[in-house]
């Protein structure tokens, strides 16, 4: 039957499959001839597998002042352009995202306070919409996440780093307290898979923790390979690469973060030594999983 009818559905209306990204379906039982046709047409669903066409950049600070203006760049043919702006003007902020939307903590606003503003970007349609507020004002956070939360290390309350961390739910727009982290922290970065985010505490400590969103559990990873802080983090589903940034001044230093076993290794420098710095990547990250 599953040879003549597609998904092995007997009807008169074959089920198509949604893909080609983790949000698609693909009902009934389908023979291996036909999930090659499927993945041929990029229409099968695998999971964590998301075709990402574009990315949202807030770009902070300008001209010496803080800034609404992003920037959104279409992975196809390299373009950058005008996104729609920030509601607010900030620097130091944090982002966490799925398929459909990215959540923007503010940070630092035009007066130099730390904020509890978030900001939905919806990449459909390109707008941007007031978020549920962050449980503290703060800056210099960091973020990782699933589909379906994102985890918000504050940073910066008040004056001081914090251990505080947020778990905001996309399905509801809901903000709740997360676990904290092991020690207070700032100018951390995060990466992460479907299952677990790595956080680097940062403010010049080795520290970093794994999160593990089933169970909203937080343990002790393998440490960095130097005390370091203004950090930046990108992955896929088994290794993350951490760009130290100050450590404890500007650095090319990188370590390559592996999530099976837990373990941190050099990875190759880069060509200039920087600090508060930002990465992406096309990988198939927790972001998107």
């Amino acid at each position: 039957m599953s040879r003549r009818y597609k998904g092995g559905v007997t009807s008169a209306t074959a089920p198509v499959p949604t893909g080609p990204n983790q949000c698609g379906t693909a009902n009934g039982i389908w023979t291996l001839p036909q999930q090659m046709q499927s993945r041929a047409a990029a229409t099968w669903p695998t999971q964590g597998d998301v075709s990402a066409t574009l990315a949202i950049f807030a770009l902070g600070y300008v001209s010496a002042a803080a800034s609404t203006t992003r920037n959104k760049y279409t992975y196809s043919g390299c373009v950058s352009a005008a996104a729609t702006a920030a509601s607010a003007a900030s620097y130091g902020g944090a982002a966490a995202g799925n398929s459909t939307a990215g959540i923007f903590a503010l940070g630092r606003n035009s007066s130099n306070l730390n904020s509890t503003t978030r900001n939905k970007y919806t990449y459909s349609g390109d707008t941007n919409a007031v978020a549920t507020v962050a449980s503290n004002a703060s800056a210099y956070g960091s973020a990782a996440g699933t589909s379906t939360v994102g985890i918000f290390a504050l940073g910066c309350i008040g004056c001081s780093a914090s251990t505080t961390r947020n778990k905001y739910t996309y399905s509801g727009c809901t903000s709740a307290a997360a676990t904290a982290s092991s020690a207070c922290s700032y100018y951390g970065s995060a990466a992460g898979t479907s299952t677990v985010g790595i956080f680097a505490i940062g403010n010049t400590g080795t520290v970093r923790n794994k999160y593990t969103y089933s169970g909203d559990t937080n343990a002790v990873a393998t440490a960095s390979s130097a005390g370091s802080c203004g950090g930046s983090a990108a992955g896929n589903t088994t290794v993350a690469i951490f760009a130290l940034g100050n450590a404890p001044t500007a650095s090319t230093t990188r370590n390559k973060y592996t999530y099976s076993g837990c373990v941190s290794a050099a990875a190759t420098a880069a060509t200039a030594a920087s600090v508060i710095g930002s990465a992406a990547s096309n990988g198939t990250t927790g972001v998107n999983a």
